[in-house]
């Protein structure tokens, strides 16, 4: 448990809050003009990404089926042919908004981190970009220097973004009661439900509704 009174958090949720598009669409794009996108590969995107938009994405189940494709690359590698489609790919399209609310936090002396279920190869550069030192994302596991095609349990998405926020909490000092989180989707509401500032930027229309009947604010960083 977070100690009560302690600091306060700002956490922010990635894409389509902090960035005003899905980094992981992007990175489908990147796989299109480089030549390397399979037709396999393509409608596996594109069925993951309608079940996500129906709400019914399993997303172990289909983080499991997104890194076996990776399985074996090398990892070093790999981090920087991501670094380098950040830059290009990702960088242009983080919003004002997101960036002139973490400055207002840290004018106030809240602490700020980015909260993801993307995997460090994104998050790690954008937080990087906005001189962020603290990032909570989904982590793929690494041997021998190389991808094994597994996540590090629990991914941070849905439920294990609270798991993820309750120990950076319990490490940090901070009070999640009095804390804030922003993001765009519905399948954020174990962590919106857990903080004491729950804020709806952008938001689907399930989490738009929510947020009305509950009385949260509803704010457009882009």
């Amino acid at each position: 448990m977070e100690p009560e009174g302690g600091e306060i958090a700002a956490f922010f949720d990635v894409d389509h809050t902090v960035l005003s598009v899905s980094s992981g669409r992007q990175w489908v794009r990147y796989l299109r003009r480089s030549g390397r996108m399979t037709g396999a590969l393509w409608w596996t995107f594109l069925w993951l990404a309608l079940r996500y938009y129906l709400g019914l994405l399993e997303f172990p189940r289909a983080s499991a089926r997104l890194t076996a494709m990776i399985a074996g690359a090398d990892e070093g590698a790999f981090r920087e042919e991501t670094r380098r489609w950040f830059e290009e790919w990702v960088r242009p399209y983080i919003a004002p908004g997101a960036v002139e609310r973490i400055e207002a936090h840290r004018r106030q002396g809240h602490r700020v981190a980015l909260i993801s279920a993307a995997t460090e190869y994104v998050v790690r550069p954008l937080a990087e970009a906005l001189g962020i030192p603290d990032y909570l994302c989904t982590r793929l596991e690494v041997v021998d220097g190389r991808l094994t095609g597994r996540v590090v349990e629990p991914p941070c998405y849905g439920p294990g973004k609270v798991y993820w926020a309750e120990r950076y909490a319990a490490e940090k000092g901070v009070d999640l009661s009095r804390s804030y989180f922003y993001t765009d989707s519905y399948t954020d509401l174990p962590l919106l439900l857990r903080v004491g500032h729950p804020v709806a930027v952008n938001p689907d229309l399930r989490l738009r509704r929510l947020a009305r009947r509950r009385g949260w604010p509803i704010e457009r960083f882009y």
